[in-house]
């Protein structure tokens, strides 16, 4: 195969600028703030879940490897620590936006 020939007849405008010229498809929209938050906190749910699943197992004496529930619950508490500083610093550029005068 040649590349030229996948060449002939396409324009040289970056992906996303033929899409829109063809109308082919409408361009994708950029995931916002909100929703990129929301995505995190329902992970941070998700791996407290498991977290507690996989030790509630091990407290039940079903085969469960020590380490990988020692590895979940890492998992969880970094996330949920990390969740925890993006909302310190939330309200304190709250607070610094507060004290703003106008």
């Amino acid at each position: 195969m040649v590349v030229g020939d996948l060449l002939v007849g396409k324009s040289y405008a970056p992906l996303e600028q033929q899409r829109i010229q063809s109308g082919a498809a409408e361009p994708q929209t950029q995931a916002s703030f909100v929703n990129t938050l929301k995505e995190f906190i329902g992970d941070t749910n998700s791996l407290q879940k498991d977290s507690s699943e996989m030790t509630d197992r091990l407290l039940k004496g079903e085969a469960v490897d020590l380490h990988d529930v020692m590895i979940s619950a890492e998992k969880a508490k970094t996330s949920f620590q990390l969740l925890l500083e993006l909302r310190n610093k939330a309200l304190d550029m709250y607070r610094e936006v507060s004290r703003i005068q106008v």
